[in-house]
């Protein structure tokens, strides 16, 4: 009995230079008809997208749009845009971005350049390079040093409901209302 592996008669380090035998061909199949599965696979009810599932629109630095954005996810404006903005979500605008026009959003962050009112947001932020002009309206607003604002500014008041005509209204509808009229 022997502990180490014998020696083979045949050279292992000698490369072969026939050729491989070519692999066979697969036997012809014939096509199968489609078959339609008409059983529904989801059982529950389609979900609403989580926070993490929110799509980001974008307007690059070297566009210039002229229109009105409206729908839900964030949008960040990096070029020119001209229009109204109304987004059930976050509104960035970057450093170098223009926009005019209106902005009803969830979350506002500036730091290029607004010309044009902020209603209804629940946060606003106007970083060191922003520059606004036009009247804002928001639940909190931070002021980097070294930002710009022109414009009437209300922030931290809650809009409380009161009934009018059995209709409920804010204060700040009745108002416009009274100014209206």
């Amino acid at each position: 009995m022997a502990i180490f592996n014998q020696p083979s008669s045949a050279k292992k380090d000698t490369p072969s230079f026939a050729p491989a035998p070519a692999p066979a061909p697969a036997p012809a199949r014939e096509p199968q008809p489609a078959v339609a599965d008409f059983n529904p696979t989801q059982t529950s009810p389609p979900r609403r997208p989580a926070a993490a599932e929110i799509k980001e629109s974008l307007i690059a630095a070297n566009l210039t749009i002229e229109g009105k954005i409206e729908g839900t996810g964030h949008v960040r404006i990096a070029g020119r845009f001209k229009g109204d903005v109304n987004v059930q979500g976050d509104l960035t605008i970057e450093q170098g971005a223009k926009l005019n026009g209106g902005v009803r959003a969830e979350k506002v962050v500036v730091s290029g350049e607004l010309e044009g009112n902020i209603d209804a947001a629940s946060r606003v932020e106007l970083l060191d390079t922003a520059v606004m002009n036009g009247d804002l309206k928001a639940g909190s607003l931070t002021v980097a040093a070294g930002s710009r604002i022109r414009g009437h500014v209300e922030c931290g008041w809650e809009a409380k409901d009161t009934k009018v005509n059995g209709k409920s209204e804010t204060k700040a509808d009745k108002a416009d209302l009274e100014l209206a009229s």
